[in-house]
């Protein structure tokens, strides 16, 4: 069970990992007005809260929420909100007034004012919920018109405007989301509004800035009033304040103008060096304006941690996730994670050196760089031991002083699959075995198609690449898509593929509206749309034998043994796309009184073949197991090898000679494996799928070394200590029929 991490700001709870469980305290700064979702905020950053049970929370209430950590198109938000509390009337936030490039993700989830922008748009904004933009002249920013408020169908404003808007994301970009009529006004130019610059960006009031070990930097004093601003006192505290001087005086700064000073560094120790950069003015409302300084000293790193973090452990152990949560380091200010699959970790970090998430160190791959104090990698799967190590360290921007001695380390294994009673009285040998099956997966629980995004991608397909990007791997020709979170599908040209073809379901089409075969997620797998999606098309799976007519890395369209045209994917998709096929033609067969029979050029021997020789391995247990915690249903034939073999899918009736008359002998020898060879002291076998009923070991003329009957082992293990140096046969038998293999012992 993860544990809520309390006693934070919402700034801490923003660097936790995703998945992570949350308590925060703040004040709602948005009501009904915007449906289900609440943004909360306290003093230090904003976090949306997410759920169909927030909707006594009022604008300015002060509430205490608790809800997992989860990125919806982009938004960090808590989703689900499992609970919260309201804790009486509280004081709404003051909205921070921002220039328009200063919308991105340190702000997201607070309540912002941009001052002298336009509408892009004219007219009317468009009834029910829309997205429009503003322009300050030379950028531009998405403001997202909700339906749910006063505004949609009234006119848009024409002229300068300011907005006070809550900060939010979709995709890649950032966008405001006014709560009513009142928060779109003419703008006023104020009196007297500061605004101050370094190195040509932005920094707000109280933000941090980091000099680095930059000598000299470009300070840009900034008055966007319609009066003089005077600057009145400048000066410099904190703990390393005499290595800081700047030519920035008392001054006065004209309306609609800037003016341009230095501000300069001279390290005088090594480590890192703080201090506070304070600008008395007249602004009415940033007065003063204070600017934190960070840099580090002459040996160009920063401090060094005194300790690492300590008390690693593991929750929320899945076959398809897994997080962890250790204690704090003294005098660190972020934490990397490393993480490896099979073996410890001999790997470090160096000095002096900026990783991101997805970066190698050796064959160590990062699992997270922040400030929080636990961590979900991206990409685990099932039946795996993975290995972990975790280094303190202060600083930023190649200036990084990481603890290297004493890091803390930990291990854990991934779960396999976790089927328990699911099949209780489901038998292969019962002839009711097609409608047990339907009865059994549906119905479940729907979850929309458009939903896929969040569910199967954000949190199981997508994974971690290098420079901090991220990847998706086509079904069906094995592209590596990589791409700068969020996800989008139309960026990437990838679409949600329906392995059962949409236009071979007896519903079709059943897009609009939406039906739950159209949405089923055990169906849907991400595939690139122009090279694999749209080849595909409805085209039947099969192997292609004759001439081929089009080929995208490991996918390909051609001519089959009859003529064909039929699409053959990567070998690796082969067995999961059998088994997504005899899904849907099972899970929702005889429903409505629809018959779900493949269609007549699908060869459902390809299909069983395709089943025995790809059997699920651990991406697909994985996979498996986190759309069965989704929709409540498993996919039978993920689950057993048995079950194909007694479904006719051209019929959808039972049928109990399938598998011998499709000869499973040759598919059980493909998948008949001993190891090692040659052997010193222990063979093993196994038959993936099957078990090993009983086992008899003979010398080449016959002569019976060892036997052993009544097991029921999925990995037959034999001492071979006591057995002479040889030549032997290996004979092992199973519910299925009997096989055998020489192997050699030394």
């Amino acid at each position: 069970m993860t544990i809520a991490i309390n006693g934070q700001t919402i700034a801490d709870a923003r660097n936790q990992a995703i998945g992570q469980t949350v308590t925060i305290t703040g004040v709602a700064t948005n009501g009904p007005e915007l449906g289900p979702i609440r943004y909360i905020q306290d003093g230090t950053a904003g976090l949306p809260a997410y759920g169909s049970n927030l909707s006594s929370i009022q604008r300015g209430d002060s509430v205490t929420a608790t809800g997992v950590l989860f990125e919806f198109s982009g938004l960090l938000e808590l989703s689900p909100t499992t609970s919260y509390s309201i804790l009486g009337q509280g004081t709404l936030p003051q909205p921070l007034l921002i220039p328009i490039t200063s919308a991105n993700e340190s702000l997201e989830g607070q309540l912002v004012q941009i001052d002298n922008v336009t509408f892009v748009q004219s007219g009317v904004f468009a009834n029910g919920s829309s997205t429009v933009q503003i322009t300050d002249g030379s950028n531009t920013l998405d403001v997202r018109i909700n339906g749910s408020t006063d505004i949609d169908g009234t006119a848009v404003p024409t002229g300068p405007v300011s907005i006070v808007a809550l900060l939010g994301q979709f995709n890649a970009n950032h966008q405001l989301i006014p709560r009513d009529l009142n928060d779109i006004s003419p703008y006023v130019a104020p009196a007297r509004e500061i605004n101050i610059k370094l190195g040509g960006n932005n920094v707000l009031n109280n933000e941090t800035y980091v000099v680095g070990n930059t000598p000299s930097t470009v300070l840009t004093v900034e008055n966007t009033g319609s009066e003089d601003l005077t600057i009145s006192s400048v000066s410099f505290s904190g703990t390393n304040s005499g290595d800081f001087t700047t030519d920035l005086n008392p001054t006065v700064i004209g309306p609609l103008s800037s003016q341009n000073f230095s501000l300069n560094y001279a390290a005088s120790t090594i480590g890192s060096v703080s201090a506070n950069l304070t600008i008395g003015n007249d602004d009415d409302d940033e007065n003063p304006y204070t600017i934190n300084l960070e840099a580090v000293g002459t040996d160009n790193l920063a401090t060094e941690p005194t300790s690492n973090p300590s008390a690693l452990n593991f929750t929320n152990v899945k076959p398809y996730t897994l997080s962890g949560e250790y204690s704090g380091a003294v005098n660190a200010e972020q934490y990397l994670v490393l993480w490896k699959n099979g073996s410890p970790i001999t790997e470090s970090p160096v000095d002096a050196t900026s990783y991101l998430r997805g970066d190698y160190i050796g064959d160590a791959k990062v699992a997270y760089v922040g400030s929080g104090t636990s961590f979900t990698p991206r990409g685990i799967i099932a039946n795996q031991n993975y290995y972990f190590k975790i280094f303190a360290f202060n600083g930023s921007d190649d200036f990084e002083n990481y603890k290297q001695d004493n890091p803390t380390e930990g291990q854990v294994s991934s779960l396999g699959s976790q089927i328990g009673n699911y099949y209780d009285g489901i038998s292969s040998s019962s002839p009711s075995l097609v409608s047990d099956l339907t009865d059994l997966i549906n119905p479940h629980n729907y979850i929309s198609y458009f939903l896929y995004k969040t569910t199967v991608m954000s949190q199981f397909e997508v994974k971690d690449t290098l420079n901090g990007q991220s990847y998706v791997t086509c079904c069906y020709s094995g592209e590596n898509k990589v791409f700068n979170d969020p996800f989008d599908w139309s960026d990437n040209d990838f679409s949600r593929e329906h392995t059962y073809a949409h236009s071979w379901m007896p519903t079709f089409p059943c897009n609009n509206p939406e039906q739950e075969e159209y949405a089923d997620q055990h169906n849907l797998y991400p595939a690139n749309l122009p090279n694999a999606n749209t080849p595909r098309s409805n085209l039947p799976l099969e192997d292609i034998t004759g001439s081929t007519v089009f080929t995208y890395l490991e996918g390909s369209v051609g001519y089959n043994d009859n003529n064909q045209l039929v699409y053959e994917p990567r070998e690796s998709h082969k067995g999961n796309a059998a088994r997504a096929i005899m899904y849907m033609a099972t899970c929702y067969n005889g429903i409505n009184g629809s018959n779900w029979s493949i269609p007549s050029n699908q060869g459902p021997v390809t299909l069983r073949n395709w089943h025995f020789n790809d059997l699920p391995d651990n991406y697909e247990i994985a996979r498996h197991e986190f759309i069965y915690n989704l929709q409540g249903n498993r996919n039978p034939f993920i689950d057993s090898v048995d079950f194909a073999c007694f479904i006719d899918f051209q019929q959808m009736t039972y049928d109990n000679d399938l598998c011998e008359n499709l000869g499973l002998l040759e598919i059980m020898e493909n998948n008949f494996s001993v190891f090692p060879i040659p052997a010193k002291h222990e063979i093993y076998a196994q038959i993936n799928g099957l078990n090993i009923s009983s086992f008899k070991l003979t010398n080449t003329i016959g002569k019976i070394l060892m036997e052993e009957s009544n097991l029921n082992a999925p990995v037959l293990k034999i001492n071979s200590t006591n057995i002479s140096k040889g030549t032997y046969i290996l004979s092992v038998s199973t519910e299925k029929g009997s096989l055998e293999k020489k192997i050699i012992i030394e």
